[in-house]
């Protein structure tokens, strides 16, 4: 088995999951890294009619640096608003239907830290997958870790360093396939069939 570092996202890309369902990496999330905005940790890309679109989750700012710190703000109604914009995006979809409850428990949580949200948010994806991957949380932050470091391995701004197949998207006739989006995006085209095309994907490391 290979020790990974992986960080927690919310709603991660699929690329995230070829590197968290590899059956043979023994999963670390890294609790203690100082937060780094504009990353998946606090956002998901799926893909909207016009396009690739980011639900964010806001945060307070209440000094707090480490991830295991970071607290959500509900002052705005985000969760009805991400959930709104994922019905709008995906009702057309060919599995959308099927899976639509369980996606809505996504947003019928309300914990106050992201880390938790995101690890809540990553039960019930599992339980959509039908997976049951073990992992575990670090205990310090370390610079130069042993294990693999994924911390900056997933940009939410640069192309995917993963190679992956293409596959049929809502608007894909329109627009064009957008590779790396969200699981969701794949749960949502792809169904039963998500686990397979993960297994597929190529990882560059």
């Amino acid at each position: 088995m290979t020790n990974v570092l992986l960080p927690v996202f919310y709603m991660p890309p699929i690329s995230w999951f070829s590197v968290f369902l590899n059956p043979e990496n023994e999963i670390i999330f890294e609790q203690f890294e100082s937060f780094p905005k504009q990353t998946y940790r606090s956002r998901a890309n799926i893909y909207g009619a016009n396009g690739k679109l980011s639900l964010i989750i806001p945060v307070n700012h209440n000094g707090k640096k480490e991830f295991k710190d970071i607290e959500i703000s509900y002052r705005e109604d985000w969760r009805s608003l991400h959930w709104k914009s994922i019905k709008t995006a995906y009702q057309s979809s060919p599995y959308f239907e099927y899976y639509e409850d369980k996606f809505k428990k996504i947003f019928d949580l309300e914990e106050k830290f992201l880390l938790d949200f995101n690890l809540k948010v990553l039960e019930i994806i599992q339980q959509i997958l039908k997976t049951e991957k073990a992992q575990s949380l670090n205990v310090e932050y370390i610079k130069n870790p042993e294990s693999i470091n994924f911390r900056e391995k997933f940009s939410a701004k640069l192309p995917s360093e993963f190679q992956m197949e293409e596959y049929y998207q809502t608007f894909s006739d329109k627009l064009g396939f957008l590779e790396d989006l969200s699981i969701l995006d794949l749960i949502c085209n792809k169904g039963p069939e998500s686990l397979t095309y993960i297994k597929n994907i190529k990882q560059s490391y």
